[in-house]
Order: C-alpha cells, then structure tokens, then sequence
C-alpha cells in the first residue's frame, strides 16, 4: 500500500466545474488546486476519463490528484461527453470528437487565472490512449504526457484483436463500457436536467462488442485513434509506463523506438494499475517519479531525469506458477537507448525432438488441439486480482506441440519481443496458431513467459487477410508479448504450439489440424546480459499518495468466484467469474459518506466449449451498477451473450434501467455479424 503523507503546499478542491465547449456542450471537471494558486500560478495535469469523477472513481483519484495539487500543480479530472456529469453521449472510444474536446479544454485550462500557461495530460488506460491521442494533435500549451497502460495500435494490441484472433476482451470490456454508459449523472450536480440527460444517454447507448466486431480487420476506423501511424507528430516529452502483467506492455517499447521526442519508458512487474499501487510488486514511488517528470518539462526544473536511461524493466525471475502473486521476485535494469545494440537474439532451431543450438532434419509434426486449449492461459489483461494469473501450463502444453530445449548450462536473460518463425500448413481455409513461451524447472512444472496469437489468413498483414490453401505450406513469424526474464541455468526453454487458446481468443470455425514443417523454423529470444548500468540505478523512492478526503466504506462482504469446471454430461469445459459485494437487487455493497451515496458494481461471466467443437463456442456476460441517496435508487443491468456458426457471429444484448421500482427504459438487440476469415 502507498503510505499517505502531507504534501508541503495547502489544497484546495473544487468539487465540480462545468466547461463550457463551443457546441454548447458542458463537460464536468473535478480540480485540486494550491491554495494560493491565484496568486502564484502553476502549471494544469489533465486526466480526462469517462470513469465517473464524482462516485465509482472517487476514492481512486483523491490521494493521486491532492498529491500532485500539494506539490504546486492544478490537477483537473475531467468526465468525457456522455460520462459521469458531462452532457452529451458518448458514442465509442477515442472518436475524433473526444480529442477535439481535449483541445478546448487545454485551451480553457491555459485561460484559469490559477494555470500558468503550460499544460500536461496523463492516464492509465483510456486516459493513456487518449494522452497519445491528443498529444498527436500538438497543441502548443501541451509541454509533455505521461502515459500508463495504452497502446499506440488500436487494432494489433488493444482489448479487441490480438495477431487478428478475436479475444474475448473485446466482449468482457464492451460489456463493462455498455453498463458504464447507461448509468445517469448525479442531479445534485446537474439539478433536474438529470432526467433528460439520462434519457438521451439510454437512448444511444449501444452494445459495444458488437459495434468492434464489426471491423474484423485493420481498416480506417481502427488507424484512426491509433498513434504509430505518425509517431511523427507527436511534439512533446512522452513518459511511457506498463506492467508485465498487463495486456499493454508492448507499446511501450515500440514508443521508445518510434518517437523522436524526448522519451522515457518504465515496465514493472505490475498489472493494469497504477505504479504506486502495483500488484504484483514491488511498488514504487511512482508520484515522486510523475514529479520529476513534471518539474523537468512544466516548470523546468533540472531533476536529472534526462540524463538517466531511456528505459528501466523489472527482469523478473521465474516463480512458481500461481493464479495470483503479491510480488514477483527479479530486479530493476536500464537501457541507455532503445532500441538497444545490447540485446542479440539467442536462437533456437525447431528439431522434430525439441529445440537445438543448430538446424537439424526436417520433420512434419501435427496437432489438433482440443478446443478448451488455453484454459491455464489466465486474463488477457490482469488488473491485479486473485485467480487472474496463468497457472501451469502443462495441462495446455500436454494439448500442444511442444519444443523443449536442453537444460540451460547458464542463465539467460531477455528483454524483447521473443518471435516464432516457421513453415506451417491447415487442413482448413481458417486456423489461428498459439505460440507459448514456457520456463520448465527440474521438477516438470511450466511457467508462462510470453505468448502470441496469429491469425493464419493474417500472414501477410492485417488489411487483407488471405484464405489459406488447405494443405499448402506458408511461412510466418508469430510476435509473442514483449517480455524480461531470467531463465536460471538448468531450466528448459518451452515452445507450445496449439491451434487453439480458449477462451482467451474466439476458435475457427472449424476443427484445424496444423502440420509444423521444422526445416528453417526457429525460435529467437532478445538476449540481454547483464551489464554495469544495472547496478548503477539509484532506487524508486517509496510508493507515497497525499490523504483521500472522502472514505468508501463496504456495507457488504466482497464475493469473487473464478472457476474451471468440466460438465460430464454435456463435456462443456465451463469457465465462471463471479465478482460482486452483495446482492445488488436488495441493497449496496459500498457507501461515500462524504456526498451521501451509495454505489454497488457485480459482474457475472460464463464462457463454454466443447473440445470437439469450436461451434459450441459461448460467452456470456451480465454487469449490474447501483446507485443511490436516499429515495433516488438507480440500478442498471447490461448483458451480452455472444455464440457464432460458420459464416456469422451473434451478439445478443440487454439493457435495463430502473429509478426506485420503475423500469425507465429496456432493449433488446439481436445481431448478426458476418465472418470475416475469423
């Protein structure tokens, strides 16, 4: 946990502000400011979510804005168009009309008698992408961002596609956006407009997974939003920060490689959260490192940050597999540059009996996976929580084609992008291909070290996807997760090969032998030795936040259920998540004190296969949200349930709303979306 402190200057906050937009638009900002911020302006930190400012986010933003308000900054949290007490409806993520909001109210913030002119953006998630996306912009008051947990690819590596595999992500999150977005704002705020904004939000609130599957493809709606496609015009400082936990470590390295701004990139051992709140840890000081990035390009402070490494990793050492870790054991290293002529690839040839130093006689090797491959594979994007980590993976590799190498004579350290290049054929026109990355130790169990997913008719790209020619052989390269790990000498280096991984990514639509044509495949890894630069880092300070001035206080017991079962009568293999503080029908499960409201969150996911089916292919997903103060007792219900044949996909979807015992509003949608090579 961060240790709350005093921050040296007095703070004072401004519950809420309405900008003012130029269609007449009011958008709802939340700002810690210094008390004396009037007369000695200070520079503005926008962070700009639809996470709900006033309730659901509240105790979350409190000790990190104070913090930064305290130390001579005005901190501004602003509600999207659409979200939390902001007019409007939010349509989708990252549109043309979020950025160029963005814009007026950087240019509302350099006009505050409090600011003095110079702006910077910054987010986790959303407000990660959405930094990248507004500092593409170049607004001149924008002096520097600091992105956490993003991507600067929509389509290649965000929650919806993954090496053109659908993931189950986009439906997970889709949902959760599709709750989210019906829920109203808060009528102490807005007064009694509430009733007709909430209305038109219902209205247009759409069922998100079903909009993404509509662009099964990289096409213009993906490029747009997505900043590798001109890093050039990114003009400011960019401090880019991920977890090797998280689904969005990868952008971080391509940001260092494809920026020419002043650039620093940080990956720790932490899932989708904040630094300073990293899980796993260790934790660090993030604040106190936000700070100096600040100081250097808003006030700028010579904090020496310049002059240290571009890039820090924490190079994790193998733990034994376990669906959840408080910490991971490893250490902190450093690359001066990236990329780095210090990391060479460590090949390993594909051999019909394992992995081998050198080429050997080619051999053609099968596999047909059962469908439920995958279920040791854990959550795309792990956010800290029990029972979210990949476990052993023998029972998958035992499903796969497995590549072992000799037991290590010495330690092997990567930092990188481990890669798969190899001939394969499909008996079928679509098939996607799972490349695992395992470190085997003496006693047989196998720990998960990257993994990548490829789509086979995205070979070539993805643009145009290509049928493949049953039985014909093509040559890919599979990208697995950028990674750093020591493999210990006497471990095995594991590649697992399946035509399956569920119910992390949707299956083919039909049963897929591969066949694996060893001649000329290999298996690189980024090998980084050790170096003096590793020794010379001076520690993180300590996780540190200010003091919250509101208090969530539980009124139920928090619920969380993760399961894997087998159904013997029906051989589903049935995946189950249950995450709730109560019963969200009969009462809340937490209250803030300080506005007098109560707020509840469940979510209930169910997601089946039959191994010898990919048409029994089923997920479904129900999200509940509550909120009330006294009689006003809002609760929303949002479900999708997805299933597919052949040729086409179905999303059905539900959304209900009620005030007190009155359904306000309910709709059903029934979609059918074609395949496209999927």
């Amino acid at each position: 946990m961060a240790a709350p402190v005093d921050p040296p200057r007095p703070v004072r906050e401004i519950e809420n502000v309405f900008i003012e937009l130029a269609d007449g638009c009011r958008l709802a900002a939340r700002i810690w400011l210094p008390e004396d911020a009037e007369a000695r302006p200070v520079p503005a930190l926008l962070e700009y979510i639809p996470y709900r400012k006033r309730d659901f986010m509240r105790v979350r933003d409190e000790p990190m804005h104070r913090y930064f308000a305290g130390h001579g900054y005005a901190a501004v949290r602003v509600d999207l168009r659409g979200s939390g007490d902001s007019d409007g409806v939010l349509e989708d993520e990252y549109l043309p009309r979020e950025q160029a909001d963005a814009l007026e109210v950087i240019d509302w913030l350099v006009r505050q008698p409090w600011c003095d002119g110079a702006v910077g953006m910054t987010g986790i998630s959303w407000g990660g992408f959405n930094a990248l996306q507004v500092a593409a912009h170049a607004p001149s008051a924008l002096k520097a961002i600091i992105t956490l947990c993003a991507s600067d690819d929509r389509y290649s590596d965000d929650a919806h596609y993954l090496g053109g595999c659908l993931l189950s992500e986009n439906q997970k999150w889709g949902t959760v956006l599709f709750a989210g977005n019906a829920l109203p704002p808060d009528p102490e705020l807005v007064g009694e407009r509430w009733r007709d904004l909430w209305r038109e939000r219902l209205a247009h609130d759409t069922p998100f997974p079903a909009l993404w599957l509509r662009h099964q493809r990289r096409d213009a709606y993906w490029a747009q939003g997505s900043v590798c496609e001109d890093f050039a015009a990114i003009r400011c400082p960019v401090y880019a920060i991920g977890g090797w936990a998280d689904g969005y470590s990868n952008a971080v390295l391509r940001l260092l490689a494809g920026l020419s701004v002043p650039r620093k990139g940080l990956i720790g051992p932490w899932a989708h959260t904040f630094p300073h709140l990293g899980v796993p840890g260790p934790a660090i000081g993030y604040l106190q490192e936000a700070l100096r990035w600040w100081d250097q390009w808003l006030l700028g402070r010579d904090t020496g940050i310049v002059e240290e490494p571009m890039l820090r990793v924490w190079m994790q050492e193998r733990v034994a597999p376990a669906p959840s870790y408080e910490s991971r054991p490893g250490r902190w290293v450093a690359q001066a540059q990236w990329p780095s002529a210090d990391i060479t690839p460590r090949v390993f040839h594909l051999v019909a009996d394992g992995l081998a130093g050198g080429p050997g006689p080619g051999a053609a090797l099968d596999v047909c996976s059962p469908q439920s491959t995958g279920t040791a594979g854990g959550d795309w994007c792990g956010f800290g929580e029990e029972g979210e980590a990949p476990l052993d993976q023998r029972a998958d590799d035992g499903r796969s084609l497995v590549f072992d190498s000799a037991p290590l004579d010495a330690d092997l350290e990567i930092l990188g992008t481990p890669e798969l290049t190899v001939s394969v054929a499909a008996d079928r026109p679509v098939a996607l291909l799972a490349a695992r990355l395992c470190d085997v130790a003496s006693d047989g169990t196998s720990a998960r070290v990257s993994f990548g997913l490829l789509n086979l008719t995205h070979r070539s790209g993805h643009a145009h996807p290509q049928a493949l020619r049953p039985g014909e052989p093509v040559t890919v390269t599979v990208r697995m997760n950028d990674i750093a790990h020591r493999f210990a000498a006497g471990s095995v280096v594991r590649l697992a090969i399946s035509s399956a991984y569920w119910p992390m990514a949707w299956p083919s639509p039909e049963v897929v032998t591969l066949t694996i044509h060893t001649a000329d495949g290999c298996l690189r890894l980024p090998a980084r030795p050790p170096a003096e630069i590793d020794g010379a880092l001076a520690p993180f300070e300590p996780p540190r936040t200010a003091h919250p001035t509101s208090r969530q206080t539980p009124l139920a017991p928090a619920h969380l259920v993760r399961s894997i079962e087998r159904d013997l009568v029906s051989d589903e293999v049935i995946h189950r998540v249950v995450s709730e503080g109560g019963d969200l029908e009969a009462g809340a499960v937490a209250r803030i004190d300080e506005i007098d409201l109560e707020l509840g969150h469940s979510v209930q996911r169910r997601s089946s296969i039959r191994d010898a089916d990919p048409l029994s292919a089923r997920a479904e997903m129900t999200e509940r949200l509550m909120l009330r103060r006294g009689e006003w007792h809002v609760r929303i219900k949002a479900s999708t349930e997805m299933t597919a044949s052949r040729e086409h996909f179905f999303v059905r979807a539900r959304l209900e709303a009620r005030l007190g015992e009155e359904q306000v509003f309910a709709r059903e949608w029934d979609e059918r979306i074609e395949r496209d090579l999927l």
